[in-house]
């Protein structure tokens, strides 16, 4: 069994071809597509985060309006860029999502993606300390974010307070219970999959990452998967933890599902996601369900995986990425095992 969401990038763009040629646009459709979603069965509803672009940015908002239209579905990120981040003001708006979404909340963070500026963290105000890079940085207020996000108490009260206090140091408010074990870290080599594991993070491993050993893509995911959950085992952790990975999949069912992706036969890419760090793109998947089918036994990271979700084209809009969803719902995954 394989929980299956959806992972939506959030575009928009003035063009006529498009169905979402605004910010509002992309925010309503997103929350439309998630109780689509809900209603034909799928399990998650995720948003990617990307700043200075005409993407998805500030996600709880978002987060918290599906949250309030929605009843069972996960509802959750893939990934928050941590360098952009103050962690504090993050946990306030997390337990703030989460309680509305009624703990249904599983946020992925990660150091981040090369994004549209140079540099763009400097413009929210953080600095990288010396000796730092920004990789560093964003892990860092990833820890910050992780260990008070339990609902420790750390600052000290007023002794002439506006409000009563409880006893003792003060605590982030509001806190919601449970939400740190539905952390996600979004790793892109192997080490930061174990540094993740050490943390006690679910692993998000998404359709790139470090090009460490020349292998095609499924297998250094499905290795890095592994390595992963061997360094939870030695870490201690006593539930079991979760691990996603995203892939570009389309059953061809009808004539849209051929226009659109009948001639897409991809593969592997490789390319570099800084000067110095090569990269590996993974493949998407365009078949009739009987070919689909068999092409997707042969991927050995989402055999590794528990959670698959879907990255859909939201430009072409709410109803066509619904029929995009169910369609691998209802001809695909129960001959795979996942329903």
């Amino acid at each position: 069994m394989k929980k299956i969401g959806f992972l939506s990038f959030g575009h928009w763009t003035p063009s006529p071809q498009s169905q979402a040629r605004s910010a509002s646009d992309v925010l309503l459709q997103s929350i439309d597509l998630a109780v689509a979603a809900e209603e034909i069965g799928a399990d998650g509803a995720y948003f990617r985060v990307h700043h200075f672009a005409r993407q998805l940015a500030s996600p709880f908002p978002l987060l918290a309006a599906v949250g309030a239209k929605t009843s069972k579905i996960e509802i959750g990120t893939a990934v928050i860029d941590m360098r952009y981040e103050n962690p504090l003001y993050m946990i306030e708006d997390a337990g703030s999502a989460d309680l509305i979404a009624g703990g249904r909340l599983q946020l992925g963070i990660s150091r981040g993606s090369p994004e549209q500026v140079i540099d763009g963290w400097r413009y929210f105000g953080y600095q990288v300390a010396e000796g730092q890079d920004d990789a560093a940085m964003g892990r860092r207020h990833a820890e910050v974010f992780l260990d008070l996000l339990g609902g420790k108490g750390f600052a000290q009260p007023n002794p002439r307070p506006m409000f009563p206090n409880p006893p003792g140091l003060l605590r982030l408010e509001p806190h919601s219970e449970g939400l740190r074990e539905r952390i996600w870290w979004g790793a892109g080599s192997n080490a930061t999959a174990v540094w993740a594991a050490k943390l006690g993070m679910n692993l998000q491993s998404s359709t790139l990452k470090n090009d460490e050993t020349g292998e095609p893509f499924h297998i250094q995911q499905a290795k890095q998967i592994r390595a992963y959950r061997e360094a939870w085992k030695e870490a201690g952790h006593t539930r079991s933890p979760r691990v996603s990975v995203s892939r570009s999949i389309f059953a061809l069912v009808d004539d849209r599902d051929r226009a659109y992706f009948g001639g897409d036969q991809s593969d592997d890419h490789i390319g570099f996601i800084d000067p110095k760090t090569r990269a590996i793109f993974g493949r998407s998947y365009a078949a009739e369900p009987p070919a689909l089918i068999e092409q997707l036994k042969q991927d050995e990271a989402i055999a590794e995986a528990d959670t698959l979700l879907l990255t859909v084209p939201n430009q072409l809009g709410v109803d066509y990425n619904a029929h995009v969803i169910e369609a691998i719902l209802k001809h695909v995954a129960p001959a795979l095992g996942w329903r």
